[in-house]
């Protein structure tokens, strides 16, 4: 009727139409700027973890009572044990950058009345790549090498006894119970067999990130200053068959490493878990043979046979006018293999990464002949 027509015109609205009242403040917000230092997450190949088993439950302290059935007796009981810290390797799992420091198992439940035990605690999953060893005290104690083999690092503390459990002949009405057992405490070392299958390995402002940059989706940071990089990056290599390479930007080397020099002894342990090596060279400098030798001597004397491992010589830099000249007679000098490169222009890239697949197919030839089961990407 016309007459309801104009009641809903003069009643105001369930809801602002002009948007006024509830609108909301929609400004552009900026983000705020991260640096590539910032965003980048760091490959991480040990790691120093405490573990500690959940605690568990206290035992039950009551007496059943009903209806003409007063003294029923003692009904506390048993506390719940607690849960486990567990490492289980997933082969999703390529770093140890995701293990946190601490893991604490969860605690049983304690012991309630009518006999009811306390509901055991939850065990802890600690995901680790495949290939992680456990340490503790410099012994190996766990060596995970199969997808979801399982290694119970902290063993949660057993639940405690309620009263029910002490009835006897002689105490009918027992009124003592104990406390759960606190869980196993241990501080374990982690540790990556395999960090990458290719190692970048060379001196500062050599063009380690810069060539990582180059072969792969990798964003290492990269500047004009000496040790840019101080913990290493892992990129991947990605071939039309659909193998991946795993390629290692190793802190620089400085003379004198195997001795702690400069944090020697942590940068050469990333090295020693490369299944091959290449030895990256500054061709501007004068005399760049004299870096191979001085990385071989420093690989020897942390680990014999260290430098003995498939290897290519790759010469960066190659775009400078110096760097000809210097190639010529690095190719005289050295017996291995030269490669001549620029991670700045991208010259010569393509015989670079045949290269580094050759010496991948041999790595997986070489397992399998040994009945082992090579590391994969």
């Amino acid at each position: 009727s016309p007459w309801k027509a104009v009641l809903l015109l003069l009643s105001p609205p369930a809801f602002s139409t002009s948007g006024a009242r509830c609108a909301k403040d929609r400004r552009l917000r900026q983000k705020r700027a991260i640096s590539e230092r910032q965003l980048t997450r760091y490959f991480v190949d040990q790691r120093k973890v405490r573990v500690v088993g959940g605690q568990g439950g206290d035992g039950g302290h009551s007496f059943h009572s009903e209806p003409r059935k007063v003294f029923g007796g003692p009904d506390g009981g048993n506390g719940g044990d607690g849960g486990h810290v567990i490492f289980k390797a997933d082969q999703q799992m390529k770093s140890l950058s995701s293990v946190f420091r601490f893991y604490q198992g969860f605690h049983g439940e304690r012991g309630g009345s009518k006999n009811c035990y306390g509901a055991n605690g939850a065990h802890m999953y600690v995901k680790v790549p495949v290939g992680t060893l456990v340490k503790e005290d410099g012994e190996v104690v766990a060596d995970l090498t199969q997808h979801g083999e399982e290694y119970i690092a902290a063993h949660g503390g057993a639940g405690g006894r309620g009263n029910r459990f002490f009835l006897s002949n002689e105490n009918r009405a027992p009124k003592f119970f104990t406390p759960g057992e606190p869980g196993q405490e241990r501080v374990l070392h982690l540790e990556l067999k395999t960090t990458a299958h290719a190692g970048l390995v060379g001196f500062p402002n050599a063009g380690k990130s810069s060539l990582l940059r180059a072969i792969s989706r990798a964003k290492p940071a990269v500047a004009a200053y000496p040790f840019t990089t101080l913990n290493p990056h892992v990129g991947i290599v990605h071939y039309q068959d659909y193998e991946q390479v795993a390629v290692a930007d190793i802190p620089g080397l400085i003379q004198g490493a195997h001795q702690n020099r400069g944090l020697g002894m942590a940068f050469l342990k990333h090295i020693e878990r490369c299944r091959f090596l290449l030895y990256v060279l500054d061709l501007s400098v004068p005399q760049p043979w004299s870096q191979l030798q001085d990385l071989k001597y420093e690989l020897e004397a942390y680990e014999k046979g260290l430098s003995e491992r498939p290897c290519v010589v790759v010469g960066n830099k190659v775009d400078l006018a110096q760097s000809r000249i210097n190639l010529a007679l690095l190719r005289e000098q050295v017996a291995e293999r030269v490669i001549a490169v620029s991670a700045l222009t991208g010259d010569n890239l393509e015989e670079l990464l045949l290269h580094l697949r050759e010496l991948y197919d041999t790595f997986v030839k070489t397992e399998q002949s040994q009945g082992q089961s090579p590391v994969k990407w």
